[in-house]
């Protein structure tokens, strides 16, 4: 019989009472707009003890001991967890992650596992759909399709995680030969409320196109459901008609029915927010048959891949609240897949819908066409498959096989997957820990236990149940690192360079680190390992093969205003721009408090408003921020990171003066048996106009921090808060915008 844990609310009360949350300046802001569910009978959205709430119960109640009559001791045991975890999370000094702050608890929660996961990988090859909810009718389960990976790949996306695919030769070699082109046509009846927006992008009337085809039956009719899975069984059946071996009835003419399918504006249940209408989907379709059409007798390349996904990708963002973060990973002699983001017509129709990296191995050297292609617009990044199937933590050595399955990353680059398999983290903040006397081992000890309850979640896919199983992969991360570094030892992770000689025999600058620093996060991995030892005994299941990590954080850090993973602030002083709707309810309060407001210049409708920030330590003269630091520090942090604390990957989008860009190419080279993952973008310093983010001075901070007068959240909830689904404009959850909000 399941037990049910759940928090007293007198225990709620006098947390409330004792603990004050370590808001950043736009931490309560953030919030509000971003996980603050709406809740129908109160008619209003969450406060923050109210999502803390909803969340640890949600994953409390996970345990796998809770199905079977469990001991009055293991209840016991549960409880003070789960109360030690709203503790850790209402003051900020640690949270779940962002899909767990929107998702845990909800009955979205009850019904898919994958909510829970920020992101997912899958290696686009054929595959069977096995035991999963979405095998089309026409396959059985255990037929190889064509069409799995990108089902994968829609599905996950459209539950709004991001999703890293690999177009590496190895994988596009296996899918057979495009047998035939495909006739396809998209239907819409006159009584649906888009009707005529689905004719401007290609889509037919049902009548007249019955009209001319009534006495034919050399087609495949499918009208679509009004739900994702839908969708994704549409563009399943589409792609694999043009491959004989998943096209049992032969035909070569498609018709999609989308006359079922809500309009623009309709609400979405489950995950929230409003439906983009059928046009989006139209469009795809259209789009995506072009591209296999195109190569009918021949072979996909890895570009065409890419074409699909990224297509598939631009649909979900076309959704008012889905967002979309892809990583496509190529081979690194791939030219074609290399340079395909120099077609500017479709790098603007869909290509930017994936940040493209390379897999490397240690013994890869040819660094300059990477440097050039980064030099220009910013990629492509690096993913060396090698050490992440090879190695934990850099100091911990050559362990042959330890996570052998690896195949690519996750978009932001900090977790190193298996095929079908995901993310799964939770992030502790030391800098607000430590201030809120937490011992930092108990922190990271319940970070572990919350982290490893996810894997017991049920999953949709039977690719990702196998694996998740098998590995039961965590990551458990810290934020606001360079905040707790130069608080606690006075100084950064680096403090100086030595000149070394490489195997090479080359002369390169060897990174100084303090052994108080180093011993520091040993200490703090050591405890992880022994947190997932105890609870894997308990739970009678598989340690975790990979435990820790660095991820970007983003959005996230904003709430507790620490430093987004290992990146420097941006600037010691900083105007930040939010820009939110203009029927946006915190606007009138934001205004009362003295924030500066203005129409947005590039979209209608959006109001654009400025926040000053002070970095912690912001005055400290050993403070550097992401427009000072050398770029041979940034690697040397990132290393400094694989080395002692993350035994997944750290994920790091390095910035470098235009001065520094004759270094990309050595310092590449130089870390290449240390580093996982990495990428590289220039340091762009706040010019444009109404910039996301402006450096300033201290005495224009001071001047501006000093006219905002009031408390945002108090003049807010004074009002009536009868407007939901609304959220932050153009907010990403990575620091290089790659991965979704939530």
């Amino acid at each position: 019989m399941q037990k049910t844990i759940q928090l007293d609310q007198n225990f709620i009360q006098r947390v409330k009472q004792q603990i004050k949350p370590h808001w950043g300046e736009l931490g309560w802001v953030t919030y509000k707009r971003t996980y603050a569910r709406w809740l129908d009978d109160k008619n209003r959205s969450e406060n923050w003890d109210e999502t803390v709430k909803r969340v640890i119960e949600g994953n409390i109640n996970l345990d796998p001991r809770l199905k079977n009559n469990p001991s009055p001791a293991v209840i016991n045991e549960l409880t003070t967890e789960a109360q030690k975890l709203f503790r850790l999370t209402y003051g900020l000094s640690a949270t779940p992650s962002g899909r767990n702050l929107w998702i845990s608890g909800t009955d979205y929660q009850k019904r898919t596992g994958d909510s829970l996961n920020n992101c997912w990988f899958i290696a686009i090859r054929p595959q069977h759909y096995g035991d999963s909810h979405l095998v089309p009718a026409y396959l059985d389960k255990n037929e190889v399709a064509v069409s799995m990976p990108f089902s994968f790949l829609f599905d996950q996306l459209m539950k709004g995680g991001g999703v890293g695919f690999s177009v590496v030769k190895d994988n596009i070699k296996q899918i057979p030969t495009v047998d035939q082109a495909v006739d396809l046509t998209v239907v819409i009846d006159k009584k649906s409320q888009s009707y005529e927006p689905s004719l401007k992008v290609g889509a037919v009337d049902k009548d007249t196109w019955a009209k001319e085809e009534q006495e034919q039956d050399d087609y495949i009719y499918y009208e679509l459901p009004d739900t994702r899975e839908g969708w994704i069984l549409a563009n399943a059946r589409l792609i694999d008609m043009h491959f004989n071996r998943n096209n049992p009835e032969g035909k070569h003419k498609l018709v999609l029915d989308i006359s079922k399918i809500r309009p623009y504006g309709a609400k979405i249940h489950g995950f929230g927010g409003t439906a983009s209408g059928p046009m989006p989907l139209v469009e795809m379709f259209l789009d995506i048959n072009q591209v296999i059409n195109a190569k009918a007798g021949q072979n996909l390349s890895a570009v065409d891949a890419t074409d699909i996904c990224n297509l598939i990708g631009k649909t979900v963002v076309a959704g008012n609240v889905r967002r979309s973060a892809e990583l496509a990973l190529g081979s690194n002699d791939d030219q074609d897949f290399i340079k395909m983001k120099q077609d500017k017509e479709k790098l603007y129709h869909h290509r930017w819908a994936s940040n493209n990296s390379v897999a490397i191995n240690s013994k890869f050297d040819n660094y300059g066409p990477i440097a050039d292609g980064i030099l220009h617009n910013g990629e492509p990044g690096v993913v060396n498959l090698e050490l992440s199937r090879n190695y934990g933590r850099i100091a911990d050595g050559y362990q042959a096989g330890i996570d052998d399955a690896v195949e690519g990353t996750n978009p932001c680059g900090e977790i190193s997957l298996a095929n079908g398999e995901p993310c799964n983290l939770f992030e502790v903040f030391p800098f607000v820990a430590e201030q809120q006397g937490w011992n930092l081992k108990e922190s990271f000890s319940l970070a572990v236990r919350f982290a490893k309850r996810v894997t017991f979640s049920h999953y949709d896919w039977e690719v990702s149940r196998k694996i998740i199983q098998k590995n039961r992969r965590i990551g458990v991360s810290m934020s606001g690192i360079q905040d707790w570094i130069l608080s606690r030892f006075g100084h950064r992770v680096v403090t100086g360079f030595e000149k070394a000689t490489d195997e090479d025999g080359q002369t390169i600058q060897k990174p100084i680190y303090d052994p108080e620093i180093v011993k520091t996060f040993d200490d703090l991995y050591q405890a992880i390992l022994q947190a997932d030892q105890d609870y894997s005994q308990e739970l009678g299941c598989q340690t975790s093969v990979k435990h820790t990590t660095v991820k970007p954080s983003g959005t996230v850090a904003k709430l507790a205003g620490v430093s987004e993973g290992m990146h420097f602030h941006y600037a010691g002083y900083l105007i930040q721009r939010i820009r939110f709707q203009a029927s946006d309810p915190l606007l009138p309060a934001l205004k009362e408090c003295g924030y500066y407001t203005e129409p947005d210049i590039y979209t209608k409708n959006t109001i654009c408003v400025e926040f000053p920030l002070r970095a912690a330590n912001a005055d400290s003269k050993n403070f550097a921020s992401a427009g000072t630091v050398s770029i041979a520090e940034q690697f040397a942090t990132q290393a400094f990171l694989q080395t002692y604390w993350s035994d997944n990957a750290v994920s790091c989008t390095i910035t470098f003066q235009d001065k520094e860009s004759k270094e990309i190419e050595p310092l590449l080279h130089q870390y290449r048996h240390i580093i996982k993952s990495t990428s590289l973008l220039p340091y762009y310093g706040g010019s444009l106009k109404q910039a996301p983010k402006e450096p300033i001075d201290k005495a224009k901070y001071e001047e501006k921090a000093n006219k905002i007068t009031g408390n945002v959240e108090a003049v807010f909830m004074k009002e009536n808060d009868d407007q939901k689904d609304l959220e932050l404009v153009g907010q990403s959850d990575c620091a290089g915008g790659a991965c979704p909000t939530k």
